[in-house]
């Protein structure tokens, strides 16, 4: 009888492991042994990794996150930059899934775009003649009833502010080891080894900048705005020695400054408006 009574307690206490064993269980990961790459182990491939690694989306701690949020909605926000490589990478849309994201992962009810269909343009007329009595009208439809606020974000600024070269070519060096050198064979080499040599390093600096904007879903009126803007490096270096040649290139790239640029807003926005 005791062993009856014993069995459901500890059923009790160890079900959740017994039934649900995934709980326990890391997510897959895929190391570099399950690359095809000719060069996946060797150590080309190490640094290469490890300079994508820093570049990878890395999840951020928002304070008020265990606090629901009000129901929001995102409208794609302006590109006001004209620099051309960020136009050709960016659009609005791009930006608004990513705030969909954060503000999702911050606790807000956020209302998806792709499920609001033409109602969407008609949020975006009301809003951008911030017509009151319009945007009532449309906010009065469905499940857009219980909407606090729309939250959009622009693109203020993204331009290359500063850029750095620098090298060194053997050539001049060879020279000097000809003339001044005494003649023979190490001579010989080591001017034909310095000849060989050149090195090349050169870095550019991005900075980047987002507005962010919170507006009343009733009265269009701006609740609150916001920026922030950081700084994005690009750059790459390359050796070359009697044949032997290596180089390097990378950078945190236009996609990652953006999404960080975002969560830094949504930080903002859970921290001091929610």
């Amino acid at each position: 009888m005791l062993r009856h009574r014993i069995a459901p307690i500890v059923l009790v206490l160890l079900g959740p492991s017994l039934l649900h064993p995934a709980w326990a269980q890391s997510p897959p990961t895929w190391g570099s042994s399950s690359s095809p790459s000719p060069t996946a182990g060797q150590s080309v491939s190490q640094k290469a990794n490890d300079a994508a690694d820093r570049s990878m989306y890395q999840d951020v701690t928002y304070t008020n996150a265990a606090k629901m949020g009000p129901q929001v909605i995102v409208l794609p926000g302006e590109i006001k930059s004209n620099n051309a490589t960020f136009g050709q990478k960016f659009t609005s849309n791009n930006i608004a899934d990513f705030a969909e994201l954060e503000l999702t992962k911050a606790n807000f009810r956020v209302l998806d775009r792709a499920d609001l269909g033409p109602m969407l343009n008609e949020i975006q007329l009301a809003y951008g003649a911030g017509d009151p009595a319009d945007a009532r009208k449309v906010m009065q439809k469905g499940k857009l009833k219980s909407t606090k606020w729309l939250v959009k974000f622009d693109i203020l600024k993204a331009e290359q502010v500063a850029q750095q070269k620098q090298g060194f070519n053997g050539g001049v060096a060879s020279s000097l080891i000809g003339i001044f050198g005494k003649s023979g064979q190490a001579t010989s080499a080591a001017s034909t080894v310095a000849g060989s040599t050149d090195t090349r390093a050169a870095a550019g600096v991005w900075v980047i900048g987002i507005r962010y904007k919170l507006l009343d879903a009733s009265t269009t009126e701006q609740v609150a705005q916001g920026y922030t803007e950081e700084k994005m490096e690009v750059g790459a270096t390359s050796t070359s020695v009697a044949g032997v040649s290596s180089g390097a290139s990378g950078g945190v790239s236009l996609d990652t400054m953006v999404q960080r640029l975002v969560q830094k807003s949504v930080w903002e926005i859970d921290n001091k408006y929610k």
